[in-house]
């Protein structure tokens, strides 16, 4: 009794706190501030909440929600086997891949822009980013030409006149290449907005530290990416971890668009975005495909977490 009465009384003292500041703050600000507020509220807020709440139902878009408890979460982790067996796999080591690997070439080639002039820089720029710019099922109409599987594709082309194979290969078809695939075609088409920061954010460290360095002792390029570059971008180098993170475990349309059909060949290319796509848009089991859903925001936010921790400000 005693404790709910000392939180009651916190909880007073909030509210006549926030009421207090809101007297003096300048209502204009709420104004400027109350389109974000309403776009955020319904296009991200709600939403999450709304699934949520459905990830405890049994919903087929029929017939009104039904309570279910924890059995979609009791279901995803004891009796579905294709997430378990391939979906969950094939996400983390697309994300292992893609993901590091992306932000890493994203910074080495935003690093290697930085080095050259300034109007030749502008143009590579441009050529490197354009690919993040056509969407992923647009992006992926290039690669279906090169790797379509009858002799009009260009690899086939290229290894039956070199003799390297006797007659066509299904890549797009096949399990044993699609997944390769596809993480060659993220990588090409992962120097995004992240890679842009980087650029900015190398191209705006100050001459100054690297004078600075030089003369304390720094003696190589190296070192001076590890103890400078690196150091005075922290924020664009979060910026760009973020991003990646949040393509990478959103990226689902990459293997259906260039297979064709979703779940993918063998699940060979399906990924958790797949999966919820499968389960809330072709099965309309609604319900599961939230769980899926609230599953994958939780792991997004682990690893914007981790990346933060890494790169963000300590204060």
């Amino acid at each position: 009794m005693i404790k709910e009465t000392s939180i009651s009384k916190r909880f007073q003292a909030f509210i006549a706190k926030e009421k207090k500041e809101f007297k003096h703050d300048d209502k204009a600000a709420y104004l400027f501030a109350a389109p974000y507020v309403i776009l955020f509220l319904a296009f991200i807020a709600i939403p999450v909440g709304l699934a949520i709440v459905l990830s405890f139902t049994t919903f087929d878009m029929v017939t009104f929600p039904k309570f279910n408890g924890f059995s979609n979460y009791v279901y995803l982790l004891t009796s579905d086997e294709v997430f378990m067996k391939y979906i969950l796999p094939n996400t983390i080591r697309f994300a292992l891949i893609v993901g590091p690997g992306g932000y890493i070439l994203s910074f080495v080639m935003a690093w290697a822009l930085a080095q050259i002039p300034h109007r030749l820089r502008t143009v590579l720029a441009i050529i490197l980013y354009s690919p993040s710019l056509t969407a992923g099922v647009t992006m992926t109409v290039v690669w279906k030409v090169f790797f379509a599987g009858d002799e009009s594709g260009y690899l086939n082309f290229i290894l039956l006149e070199l003799g390297m194979i006797v007659e066509p290969i299904a890549f797009l078809q096949s399990p044993n290449y699609l997944f390769t695939i596809m993480i060659i075609v993220a990588l090409w088409g992962s120097m995004g907005v992240g890679f842009l920061a980087m650029l900015a954010g190398i191209l705006n460290v100050s001459t100054e530290l690297y004078e600075a360095a030089y003369i304390d002792g720094l003696n190589s390029r190296f070192q001076e990416v590890i103890y400078i570059t690196i150091p005075a971008m922290r924020p664009q180098m979060l910026f760009g971890a973020v991003m990646a993170i949040v393509g990478t475990f959103s990226a689902g349309a990459l293997g259906v668009s260039l297979s064709g059909s979703n779940p993918t060949p063998n699940y060979a290319g399906s990924l958790i975005v797949n999966h919820i796509e499968d389960y809330g848009f072709i099965r309309y089991d609604m319900g599961y495909a939230a769980a899926l859903s609230l599953v994958l925001l939780l792991i997004i936010y682990f690893f914007s977490k981790l990346s933060w921790k890494l790169f963000g400000e300590k204060d």
